[in-house]
């Protein structure tokens, strides 16, 4: 494994107690940061920390990211924890089941984008102006490849994470001199709990469609998503990493 600065560094995880989010805070640790895990569920929350506590620095909030006022609170519990906010990773996301469009229903549309989009930009809308009273920041979006090519039977959630990308993009542009990078990460699928609310088709259907055959490791994932938070990602904000096994690389 190769070693990452994330000395003196404090990085807040959100949808941080699983998956890709858990792979993410752990390799944060082992790279010398605390870490903040942001999560909603609670019970899962205090095992996930307990377990990465043996690791460093691990504080952890209960927050509904679709919440301001809950989002405010977990920055404010955050700071105090750990003094600073260094690196923000937004992870949690859903995928809110599968069905062709005209089937979605309008309450599983909302709540799709209200988490996976709406969520991330308010946690970037508490965490940015701290990060400009610092003078420094990093901020990765964990958006998908379906937010690049749309997957068909998942519109509302190709939707949000072509949303995140226009967000990163227009972030990272706002952000551009003021040593703050903003980058987003494109996974194809990766095999994690969030498999449990897919239909097996839809599953069959995204394992054909990477050329390597085979789906994404959580720790393939945090290698690259960690380093994007380290300064020595240092020139490049706006962008997505492509993280597809082949699929789309563009």
């Amino acid at each position: 494994m190769n070693s990452l600065d994330l000395k003196e560094r404090t990085v807040v995880v959100t949808g941080g107690a699983r998956g890709l989010g858990f792979a993410v805070a752990q390799r944060a640790l082992e790279s010398g940061a605390s870490v903040a895990l942001w999560d909603v569920d609670a019970a899962r929350l205090e095992g996930s920390t307990r377990d990465l506590g043996r690791l460093g620095k691990v504080s952890s909030v209960v927050v509904e990211l679709t919440d301001e006022a809950s989002v405010q609170a977990a920055t404010a519990a955050t700071l105090a924890a750990h003094g600073a906010i260094d690196a923000l990773v937004n992870s949690a996301g859903i995928t809110g089941g599968n069905a062709p469009t005209w089937e979605l229903t309008t309450e599983a549309w909302r709540r799709v984008i209200d988490v996976n989009l709406t969520g991330s930009f308010l946690t970037c809308r508490a965490v940015v102006p701290h990060m400009l009273t610092r003078g420094r920041g990093r901020i990765v979006n964990i958006a998908s490849v379906a937010g690049k090519e749309g997957n068909p039977n998942a519109a509302h959630y190709s939707a949000s994470k072509a949303g995140l990308i226009g967000l990163t993009k227009s972030l990272g542009k706002e952000l551009a001199e003021r040593n703050i990078c903003v980058n987003a990460v494109t996974p194809a699928a990766a095999k994690t709990e969030i498999f449990a609310s897919m239909s097996p088709q839809h599953i069959e259907y995204m394992l054909s469609k990477i050329p390597m055959k085979r789906f994404l490791m959580p720790e393939e994932a945090a290698a690259l998503i960690v380093w994007l938070c380290t300064d020595e990602c240092s020139f490049s904000t706006g962008a997505v990493f492509d993280l597809s096994g082949g699929r789309a690389t563009y």
